[in-house]
This record gives C-alpha cells, structure tokens and sequence, in this order.
C-alpha cells in the first residue's frame, strides 16, 4: 500500500477514534476499517486500521460475517 494511503488511514483512524471516544484514558468503543482496491489486480490487498487488537478485531468481523451470512442478500448501499 502506498506511503499516502497508509498516512491517510492513520489520520482517519486518530479522527474516528477522537469522534467516538474523546480523550478517554479507557475507550468505550472499538472500531476498524477496511480498505481494499476495486478491481483488484494479483498482490493486491485489503488491508486495515483500527483502535482495537487484533484478537478483537478478528472476533467482531466474524461476528459480522456470521449476521451477513444469515440474512437474505440485500441490494443497494448503506
């Protein structure tokens, strides 16, 4: 991943992380985000940030996949 990306998801991670925590000493809330390329070519990857550790990130995207893997496909953007 380019130097820029990297810089910008860094930046939109202290942001987000300021937005739904504050200055908070312990955070309430843990967040990550997902970058990956359209149209991706070999070597390509989604890579990512977040304010939590990786044991807990692994947990919350299973979760997700799990709640997206029960419902019925939806069509259209959140």
């Amino acid at each position: 991943m380019a130097d820029q990306t990297t810089e910008f998801m860094q930046s939109l991670a202290s942001a987000v992380d300021l937005a739904l925590n504050g200055n908070a000493k312990e955070k309430q809330l843990g967040f990550v985000i997902l970058v990956m390329p359209f149209n991706a070519k070999e070597g390509e990857r989604t890579n990512y940030v977040s304010n939590a550790s990786r044991p807990d990130i692994l947990a919350a995207l299973k979760e997700v996949v799990a709640r997206f893997e029960g419902q019925a496909q939806v069509s259209g953007r959140a």
